[in-house]
């Protein structure tokens, strides 16, 4: 609902502690949490013995929304769903986690959970008929575009609930926390101000410790006042703010532009163009049934990429560079014409008309190339501590954390959420323990506690094995590493590379043996490990039992101190 405020507290609160409904959620979460571990013969006597377990999904497009269900099923199976006090997702893990939370009992309905990657997508008219109500909308960017795409091709559900919804929620589940991070201050501002963090309590930047009420976030502030209440964004938009990759990538270079050695900003323009093209036609095949529809889509797929694949290097290197950027606009300007083309030439019917809508509100924003655009409630915001970057436009740019560090580490380092046990299954692309090493070296620029990670382990990254364990030693969290492809499922380096290639990021949506191939194999790697978890598990109530006797020491002698 808009309007003006009438807030009478203030509406952002700075503190590196948790805010009171976080806290209220994980005291009930504990009493759940304890019920389990007992249930597992791990000893544990009461909630203040109970360890802090989150489990964190990483980024990889719908491969890690996939496997992050399948890893939580087997879980659910083998009793440990419920030891979790947290979860958190970057990128496409979020994606499940956001379908996942829609059902307030999802942890006790697992089976229907999973089933519903498999069912039929959303419709095409359904989907535009949210974009076309969006699109009128103040902060209507490409992640909107994105996230209906997503939700209605992959996950299957178009949601329209918001986050904050879920804060008077009984604590069934794992407290829900999504990262993103802030793009103009990720490209060039202070490591303080990139990493921001939602839950359905807050949101705010990380390690600033500054955040709103998350049914705020999107309105109009200025000078930390609250100005105006906007709607907050719902689960579609946030789907697409999450899992906006394509904001920062240039994932496709063709060979004639990079034997040039020099992809220049109007080059980026040109493959940007042409990148997001091509994934949301792949995304559209996604909400088809129609043979003659998904026939059209290929043709127009080919169109471009044949464009894009022709060899221009004799052209471009015969240039100076004032001509090569009016070449590179000019050939920007055929990939467009060429999707015009493309829609005209097509059958009247709803598919025509709905892909001339997706078309058009694509085309007005490609050259803006805005993403995750939302209201700013740090604007002209008096605190000096807060990067001028954060305080100097009425509008934030949240988008894919996973462009920065692909796992959530950074919201759950340190005394804020006291993490002695991280489940990491690991569905990112890249190279293998890049995630890991990128966290210990972000830690330590914060001066944050993170378990030591050799670099000898790098030595694996062509082949790893099913599970790592890295021991925290005192404020270090233990990790319990499990990448999804391994050496108990592939039998050499060779078949583990070409399963990363087969199941990529960037494609059309995974058919249902791909789906089913994923879940399978999340759930036998959780199944595997589910004795090294259960050891890992029971140290880590051992831990904080001993923390929970020191802290009740040191308490004692305090009071005996003040007598």
């Amino acid at each position: 609902m808009e309007g003006n405020a009438t807030a009478s507290e203030k509406p952002i609160r700075q503190s590196q502690s948790l805010c009171a409904g976080e806290q209220e959620y994980v005291h009930k979460r504990k009493q759940v949490v304890l019920e389990s571990l007992n249930n597992l013969g791990v000893n544990c006597t009461d909630t203040d013995s109970v360890p802090h377990i989150t489990l964190l999904g990483s980024g990889g497009g719908q491969r890690a929304a996939v496997t992050l269900m399948g890893y939580l099923y087997q879980m659910k199976q083998d009793g440990l769903l419920d030891t979790l006090l947290y979860m958190g997702g970057v990128s496409g893990s979020t994606w499940s986690m956001t379908s996942l939370y829609r059902d307030p009992q999802w942890s006790h309905n697992m089976d229907q959970a999973v089933s519903r990657l498999s069912s039929p997508g959303v419709e095409l008219e359904e989907a535009m008929a949210w974009l076309d109500k969006r699109s009128e909308e103040e902060h209507f960017s490409l992640a909107d575009i994105w996230g209906v795409m997503i939700s209605a091709a992959i996950m299957k559900q178009l949601d329209l609930r918001r986050l904050s919804g879920e804060a008077s929620r009984n604590a069934t589940n794992p407290y829900p926390v999504y990262s993103a991070i802030e793009k103009d201050c990720f490209t060039d501002g202070p490591i303080e101000g990139k990493w921001f963090e939602m839950s359905p309590h807050e949101a705010g930047f990380t390690e600033l410790g500054v955040f709103v009420e998350t049914s705020l976030l999107g309105s109009r502030f200025e000078s930390g006042e609250l100005i105006e209440v906007k709607p907050e964004m719902d689960m579609v938009k946030l789907q697409g703010v999450l899992g906006s990759a394509m904001a920062l990538l240039r994932k496709f270079i063709p060979p004639w532009l990079d034997v040039l050695g020099n992809v220049d900003s109007a080059a980026e323009e040109y493959l940007r163009v042409f990148n997001v093209l091509d994934k949301l036609i792949a995304m559209t095949k996604g909400t088809i049934q129609d043979p003659r529809a998904l026939s059209d889509l290929d043709k127009l797929q080919k169109i471009l990429q044949d464009k894009v694949n022709q060899n221009k290097s004799e052209l471009l290197e015969s240039k100076s560079s004032e001509e090569g950027i009016t070449l590179f606009k000019q050939w920007c300007q055929e990939l467009v014409l060429a999707v015009e083309i493309w829609c005209q030439s097509l059958e009247d019917g709803l598919f025509k008309t709905h892909v001339l809508l997706l078309i058009k509100r694509f085309l007005r924003l490609v050259w803006k190339w805005e993403w995750g655009t939302t209201g700013n409630f740090l604007y002209q915001y008096q605190d000096s501590s807060i990067p001028q970057c954060l305080r100097s436009k009425d509008i934030l740019h949240l988008v894919d954390a996973g462009l920065m560090l692909n796992v959530g580490y950074p919201s759950f380092l340190g005394d804020k959420r006291d993490i002695d046990l991280i489940i990491a299954p690991e569905s990112s692309a890249g190279n293998m323990f890049e995630t890991l090493t990128l966290a210990r070296d972000y830690a330590a620029t914060l001066k944050k506690p993170f378990p030591e990670i050799g670099e000898e382990i790098l030595e694996d990254r062509e082949w790893p094995n099913d599970c790592y364990v890295f021991e925290g030693k005192e404020k270090e969290p233990t990790i319990v590493y499990m990448p999804l492809f391994n050496r108990r499922n592939c039998k050499d380096a060779e078949e583990f590379k070409a399963k990363m290639e087969e199941f990529s990021t960037f494609q059309r949506p995974y058919n249902r043996e791909k789906i089913e191939f994923l879940l399978e194999t999340a759930k036998t790697n959780m199944k595997n490990n589910k004795e090294t978890l259960l050891r890992e598990i029971n140290k880590a109530a051992l831990r904080r039992q001993n923390k929970s006797h020191q802290d009740a020491s040191v308490c004692k002698l305090k009071s005996v101190v003040t007598q």
